[in-house]
């Protein structure tokens, strides 16, 4: 099996005349982009970096933060992808747990990176900063490029060596790092691209954030595995997307719920020739099937695939063809991805029947090793071979499966089992609601009540009677909300809603709105 770098370089002879890259102005071939990624790589080997040291790479969308992150592929590197609206204390902890000898970043988050390294204490281990582009006071790794070879690194990298760690969300506090090999991470793409039909030739908008695990192992790893066209924008903008999609001949697209949602709602999309979109993925967060249905109506050429996974996975887990997407868009998958296996099981371990609810388990070839450095929370998560994923699903008679929760984020009221994002799907299909969340505030009497945060859409106002109203035709009446919040939702840059955030500022500086007693 190939690895991240030899099939790059594997499309490079390939199709080495075909356009690999697109970012602005800028147009790689794959001939162009595989001899630049590999002079990247002979001068990062130049600095110091070696096989199975870290590479951090913080950076925005970009074409160097693709040549990057195959250079240190190349060498055998582990690539730790950062999330670039990283605050200076969550930067510290990324790089501290992962270890990381060199951080390469781009002018966006110069700032932050000048910020942590200031405070660094001289005694701390040495962390190499490499500018991807031109920041004043660092060294540019494009300039240190220039004059090396484009000759391929002379370095034997093999498919059981590690290649990723990619830090979970942290929805539920400080982020674990996911450790994946080489191995693990061509699986995925084996997978994606068998499955959800990218193939030779397509030409792939990228939009969603490239350091996150749906993006970099879903997209671009998959579409330089056949050779397709990454067109990369820097990020998400209905009316940018809109236009590139139209200019570029886009095939393929991943996105969040809420980039097909700003999408639908965008006067242009109509007014666009996408008739050579093809492929249309949606995941990291449940989509409304309210907006899968209007998404069928108004993209008839478009084939929609639900992927469902996390980031442990590979990330891996489950998914829906567009058949079935047409016949259940509100379930979360109904197979499982290639080489891998899903069950939905009680406490005890055993299949729950169908119409019950149990967590999702996983085992197979894309999951990960283990979390970076903590044995114990490895041991947790992965029990008997078994991918534990905290998440709550229920399982029909057709073998679709729909998550309703995550454990932690299940409510207890009343002494009755309420799933948020059962009660989030009612409320989002409601007049005037743009955004919406689900948690639960602590309640003497019935243990919790459940509060619902509402982002409603320009110029319209919602009150707590309007959602109880509106929700009552969906849901049983102990699952509606007994407060409103109005507010913005905290989500991370997957599209998944900070229920711990939520939490913490509903005792914090939330102030609530009308409020009807609980009932049983």
């Amino acid at each position: 099996m190939p690895t991240i770098g030899s099939a790059l370089t594997t499309s490079a002879q390939r199709c080495p005349d075909r356009t690999a890259l697109v970012y602005g102005d800028i147009r790689r071939t794959y001939g162009e982009l595989d001899a630049e990624v590999n002079r990247v790589a002979h001068a990062l080997a130049r600095v110091g970096l070696t096989k199975g040291d870290r590479l951090a790479l913080m950076a925005g969308n970009s074409d160097w933060f693709v040549i990057a992150f195959y250079a240190a592929a190349k060498l055998g590197a582990v690539v730790v992808p950062i999330n670039p609206r990283s605050a200076p204390p969550e930067l510290r902890y990324l790089l501290e747990d992962s270890g990381a000898t060199i951080l390469a970043f781009d002018s966006t988050v110069a700032a932050v990176v000048r910020e942590v390294a200031e405070a660094t204490p001289e005694s701390d281990a040495p962390l190499l900063l490499l500018a991807l582009g031109v920041v004043e006071g660092y060294p540019s790794l494009a300039v240190l490029a220039e004059q090396e070879t484009s000759e391929h690194p002379d370095v034997q990298v093999l498919e059981s060596d590690d290649s990723l760690i990619l830090y979970t969300s942290g929805t539920t506090g400080k982020p674990k790092g996911a450790l994946f090999d080489h191995h693990r991470t061509i699986w995925v793409g084996v997978s994606i691209t068998s499955l959800f039909g990218i193939t030779d030739g397509d030409r792939l908008l990228h939009v969603a954030p490239l350091y996150h695990a749906a993006e970099l192992t879903m997209m671009l790893i998959p579409g330089t595995m056949v050779g397709a066209t990454h067109v990369i924008l820097p990020a998400f903008d209905p009316a940018a997307v809109l236009e590139v999609f139209e200019s570029e001949r886009i095939t393929g697209f991943f996105g969040v719920p809420t980039m097909y949602q700003l999408l639908l709602r965008h006067p242009d999309l109509g007014k666009r020739d996408l008739s050579s979109w093809r492929t249309g993925i949606f995941g990291a967060a449940p989509m409304p099937a309210a907006a899968v249905e209007r998404l069928l109506e108004a993209l008839p050429q478009v084939e929609l695939y639900q992927a469902c996974g996390q980031t442990e996975g590979g990330p891996g887990g489950i998914y829906s063809r567009p058949a079935e997407v047409r016949a259940n868009p509100s379930a979360s998958g109904r197979s499982s991805l290639l080489a891998t296996v899903v069950r939905v099981v009680d406490p005890e371990g055993k299949d729950v029947p169908a119409g019950s609810t149990g967590e999702l388990i996983m085992q197979g070839e894309t999951v990960m090793k283990g979390y970076w450095n903590k044995p114990a929370e490895t041991a947790d998560a992965i029990r008997d071979g078994w991918l534990h994923t905290g998440d709550l699903a229920n399982v029909d008679s057709d073998g679709y499966i729909t998550l309703v929760d995550r454990m932690k984020d299940m409510i207890i009221t009343g002494g009755r089992n309420v799933y948020s994002v059962e009660v989030e799907s009612a409320l989002a299909g409601l007049a005037g609601v743009a955004d919406c969340a689900v948690v639960g505030r602590k309640n003497e009497e019935y243990g919790e009540t459940i509060v619902a945060i509402v982002t409603p859409l320009p110029g319209c106002e919602i009150t707590l009677e309007d959602l109880r109203e509106g929700a009552s035709k969906l849901i049983s009446n102990y699952k509606l909300p007994r407060e409103l919040v109005i507010a913005e939702i905290p989500r991370n840059p997957s599209g998944k809603i900070l229920k711990h955030t939520l939490r913490d500022r509903l005792t914090e500086t939330f102030t609530s709105g009308p409020v009807s007693a609980p009932t049983a």
